[in-house]
């Protein structure tokens, strides 16, 4: 029987060992949670037995018990790298054709280039509820998560269609003697320069040269690109003239070019130009006020996570746009989690189902952007129970040792 007493320590070392050398290998894995093998003695006794004179009968591994404390949060600078300070696990849709919701602590997250998801490095979606405009969720619950998705671009397209400049033209500038040419900058006294956008959103840019012809007058051209725009058929410029108190008095609406074909070669647009309110006085030449109507599709530029979860992507049309909100889920008891690989817990009846909310909510922890949470694993402590467990295999195996010298001295007797 005490070969068997001495197996079973045997037996228990060794899972010991196993589970510390698991917790060593998982050293440097992001969200890693250490395990702690928990032993019981093993008793066989009656209500006969003379409980002084009972003798145990070994060892069983009573539970493999994972801790959940925080690991050391490790500085990145990614906006998609996601630390938990506190209690919580992100939840993400596993890829695949049994995909089902998985629960981790590795917030190591990228955009997949095929879907514009947020995913981990298995391709699993992070799961989050949806928003509106001021970052309030408009769901709840299991059923209201969604995997968070970054388009590509934002916005819809328009072509400019008007624009308006207030302009002050000195009224002291001379004369060019040159005939006009954009390639030469003494044939016209000053330009602006206009960003203008076509039916696709892209843009360009619309140049107005200001050429003085004198007597308050002026005369304005106007291209996009290197083509110049008509009116009604010609490209001589328009005249613009002031009174004796620098005030405009012509063109009394608003200069409307002939239809042209965008740089980009899209569809053919027309522009009118409003210079209402622009003056001609004695100081010098400035743009007062500049407003042009058309939109552009905006392409993602960068994407932030505030502590609370919201997540936010930029446009390079200037848009900040929220797009979802991160769901986190906690366990009433979680080290009943199913460890499924690849950092991923399922949950029990042991650990109870999930409760769902978001960063900072009903008890949950807060998020950190451009932070990783490491392994909780300490390699001195982990060193220390190697060595412990070794010994305790080595004692063991000792006395299994022991016992067969004993059993062969009693073989021998006969002889």
């Amino acid at each position: 029987m005490s070969f068997y007493t001495s197996l079973s320590g045997l037996q228990a070392a060794q899972t010991e060992l196993s589970t510390v050398s698991h917790n060593l290998a998982n050293v440097g894995t992001n969200g890693f949670k250490k395990s702690r093998t928990d032993f019981a003695d093993v008793i066989a006794s009656s209500i006969t037995t003379d409980p002084t004179k009972l003798v145990g009968s070994g060892a069983v591994v009573k539970s493999n018990r994972q801790q959940f404390t925080v690991g050391n949060l490790k500085t990145t600078g990614s906006s998609l790298d996601l630390a938990i300070t506190g209690d919580g696990f992100f939840a993400v849709k596993t890829s695949g054709v049994n995909s089902a919701t998985a629960y981790t602590r590795n917030g190591a997250f990228q955009i997949d280039p095929a879907t514009h998801n947020v995913v981990d490095a298995q391709g699993s979606a992070l799961l989050g509820y949806p928003v509106d405009a001021k970052g309030n969720t408009t769901a709840t619950g299991i059923d209201g998560m969604i995997p968070l998705n970054l388009p590509e671009t934002n916005g819809t397209p328009a072509a400019t269609g008007n624009v308006a400049l207030k302009l002050n033209l000195y009224a002291a500038a001379s004369v060019p003697t040159a005939a006009f040419s954009p390639t030469n900058a003494s044939s016209y006294n000053s330009s602006t320069a206009t960003t203008i956008y076509d039916s696709a959103g892209k843009a360009s840019t619309l140049t107005n040269y200001y050429v003085h012809s004198g007597n308050n007058e002026w005369a304005v051209h106007s291209f996009v690109g290197d083509q110049e725009l008509a009116v009604g058929g010609s490209t001589a410029g328009t005249t613009v003239t002031f009174d004796a108190s620098g005030n405009i008095t012509a063109p009394a609406a608003p200069i409307t070019y002939d239809a042209f074909n965008p740089i980009s070669g899209g569809v053919a647009q027309t522009l009118k130009l409003d210079l209402a309110g622009t003056t001609q006085q004695s100081s010098p030449f400035s743009v007062n006020a500049r407003v042009a109507d058309g939109a552009s599709v905006g392409d993602l530029a960068g994407v932030s996570i505030d502590k609370q979860g919201i997540v936010s992507a930029n446009y390079s049309n200037g848009e900040t746009v929220a797009l979802g909100k991160v769901a986190l889920a906690n366990f009433s008891n979680p080290t009943g989690l199913r460890q499924t690989g690849n950092s991923y817990w399922s949950a029990t009846g042991i650990s109870g189902s999930a409760a769902l909310g978001a960063a900072n909510e009903n008890g949950f922890g807060s998020l950190s952007a451009g932070l990783l949470e490491g392994s909780n694993v300490d390699i001195t402590e982990e060193l220390v129970n190697l060595i412990a467990a070794q010994r305790n295999f080595q004692a063991n195996a000792k006395a299994l040792d022991i016992n067969g010298q004993i059993s062969q001295t009693i073989f021998n007797i006969r002889n």
